[in-house]
């Protein structure tokens, strides 16, 4: 080896020409990742909709009623041997029973109650459709009457309640005097329900970009959507409970399965935060915002189905501007509206 010294001289190629700068280096080939689809959303509606079989239905119902009467012979012949044994002991475990089974009487009546309260929300949308359509003047008050009634208790619409008692007396025709009964009792009661939706969305969105389990996002959507519609139709008067809270979800999540509004559109997210491209930043954060989107989608149907009169004077809530309002500052780093 030859002991050089001086410096080493590299020769390069003579073109220096443009061609052969860092402009003409090929692009960086765009990351081929499939668009956010919501997957948990879509997992929860068709969970919820899916309707079993009759046979699955009868297997139930008797796997129910033969738990329920082994339970209820063991009890029994627990308490007549107990009180054989132990008068004491036996009149003591009697009252629990007794205890029991009135909780369970009184939960029993709690969701009859419920059912029996959204349907009478059912009957009074009913009715001011009918009354809209005919132009009715005496059906229209007694829509507004039965308005009245139902929310006369509610300390947050008490001036509103005032307001519409004093001015129903001079509005005679039945689209003016629904249009005051709506925009007194109503428009409030739609303000605290958009406010639920709104954090619903939130929620499920920031679990979904944030917690990479498995499941976790469909838990998660899952039970904000139950609460959610369960609080809309509280706001309305309905009072929902477990069964009727599970019956009303299921509702609506039926209804936006069949009519695809469950079904992600091509602008769900480029038109409010720039979704595509989040979508190819991070997927979890895209597949957080489609949720969301979803979630607002539901809870604007469960308005619909809740409320006690259509939409007139008021319009129906955009799910777009209801996602924006939810998400926007939540991935985009705090802007606002």
């Amino acid at each position: 080896m030859s002991d050089r010294k001086g410096p080493v001289l590299i020769e390069l190629d003579e073109d220096h020409g443009p061609d052969h700068g860092p402009a003409s280096a090929p692009p960086v080939p765009d990351l081929d990742l499939p668009a956010p689809t919501g997957q948990a959303m879509q997992t929860v509606a068709k969970l919820a909709a899916r309707r079993g079989s009759r046979l699955s239905r009868v297997f139930w119902g008797a796997l129910v009623a033969l738990i329920g009467f082994v339970a209820s012979l063991a009890a029994w012949n627990f308490v007549t041997a107990l009180l054989a044994s132990n008068p004491v002991l036996g009149w003591i475990a009697t009252g629990l029973i007794a205890l029991v089974s009135l909780t369970l009487l009184i939960i029993a009546m709690r969701e009859a109650a419920s059912f029996f309260r959204l349907g009478k929300l059912d009957v009074l949308r009913q009715s001011a459709e009918t009354a809209l359509a005919s132009g009715d003047l005496k059906a229209a008050q007694r829509v507004t009457r039965d308005l009245q009634a139902l929310y006369r208790g509610r300390a947050e619409l008490k001036w509103q309640h005032e307001r519409l008692c004093e001015r129903q007396g001079d509005v005679f025709d039945a689209d003016g005097l629904l249009q005051l009964a709506e925009q007194e009792l109503l428009v409030p009661l739609d303000a605290a329900a958009r406010g639920e939706v709104e954090a619903a969305a939130r929620q499920v969105a920031t679990v979904t970009a944030l917690v990479p389990l498995a499941f976790a996002d469909i838990l998660t959507a899952l039970t904000a959507n139950m609460r959610m519609i369960r609080r809309i139709a509280e706001i309305y008067g309905g009072r929902a409970g477990t069964l009727g809270s599970w019956r009303l979800t299921r509702a609506v999540l039926t209804h936006l399965v069949a009519t695809g509004a469950v079904a992600v559109g091509d602008d769900m997210l480029d038109s409010f935060i720039g979704g595509g491209l989040l979508g190819k930043v991070s997927r979890r954060f895209g597949e957080g915002v489609v949720n969301g989107a979803l979630t607002a989608r539901v809870g604007v149907a469960a308005m619909e189905v809740c409320r006690p009169m259509p939409f007139r004077k008021e319009t129906k809530p955009s799910t777009s501007a209801t996602v924006r309002r939810a998400l926007t500052g939540l991935f985009s780093g705090g802007a606002k509206e």
